[in-house]
């Protein structure tokens, strides 16, 4: 009896001893996981959704951490949360599989997500990560481009982005147009044509606003549609296209960086707020309250 009383005994303090080492190890609360939050994988994208859910109490990251920052930066998690990155647009596909997910509102738009009705939290749509219309370098004063950022600026597409979106993307155009740049010369224009690579929801839909305005001019807008970060910057730097509208402009710097591109900004036409959505979780109260 005495013998297994103190095998017992040993055991128990064994495990006791293991896992105080596990506690120690993990900053004191406990082994495992509580939470699995997804994020986009890329850079930029990963750092801003990162802020976002440390605006919301998630963790805390190292301080000076920024745009570059990545889920190595947490600094004090209290809740345990593991980060899943995963590509932006993949996002929305695991969100059943995780307890939360921060996804792009234009992932979210299109996998069906309302961001105004369904998000548990949202940037407040002011961020520095404005959605822009880009040209290689040397194009920016090209005069189709110059035509069709005038278009993008226009008050018929600040208005169809509060109609069709309500506030899932916000226009950053303060003064605009009526579709037109007057110091453009659209007659000498009249039969040519405008390319741009975009992403499906919203720019193409954005870009479709645009095809009209262009067509009273005798402007033709051929809108290329991609489900890609990639392929809509390397098309505009080998001249094969001439725009792109699909990223933000942290997106653009930090491509250009990596891939030696020379690609500039014509102009900044809207924010898509970064939301945060339940998967297993059905609200932030586990998190905040």
């Amino acid at each position: 009896m005495n013998k297994i009383s103190r095998r017992a005994f040993l055991q128990a303090a064994g495990l006791t001893a293991a896992a105080a080492a596990l506690s120690a190890c993990s900053g004191g609360t406990g082994s495992s996981a509580n939470f699995h939050v997804a994020v986009p994988n890329d850079t930029t994208n990963e750092a801003r959704a990162l802020q976002l859910l440390e605006k919301n109490g998630f963790f805390t990251l190292k301080e000076g951490a920024g745009i570059t920052a990545t889920k190595n930066d947490i600094a004090d998690n209290p809740h345990n949360i593991t980060i899943d990155e995963v590509e932006a647009a993949q996002v929305p596909n695991v969100l059943q599989d995780e307890d939360y997910a921060v996804i792009n509102s234009n992932y979210a738009i299109a996998a069906g997500l309302d961001p105004m009705t369904q998000a548990l939290a949202m940037e407040d749509g002011t961020s520095s990560y404005v959605n822009v219309l880009v040209c290689k370098e040397g194009n920016e004063n090209q005069p189709l481009i110059r035509a069709l950022a005038a278009a993008l600026e226009s008050q018929q597409v600040k208005d169809f982005m509060l109609e069709q979106y309500g506030g899932a993307v916000v226009s950053v155009v303060e003064n605009p147009t009526d579709g037109y740049d007057p110091e453009v010369d659209y007659d000498a224009l009249a039969g040519q044509t405008v390319s741009c690579a975009a992403t499906p929801a919203p720019h193409c839909e954005v870009l479709e606003v645009c095809v009209p305005i262009l067509e009273a001019k005798g402007i033709t807008l051929d809108i290329q549609e991609y489900d890609d970060y990639i392929i809509p910057n390397n098309v505009v730097e080998d001249g094969t296209v001439d725009t792109n509208y699909f990223q933000h402009q942290p997106y653009l710097d930090d491509f250009n960086e990596q891939n030696g591109t020379h690609l500039v900004t014509v102009a900044g036409i809207h924010v898509e707020p970064m939301g945060i959505y339940g998967g297993k979780q059905t609200s932030l109260d586990p998190i905040q309250g």
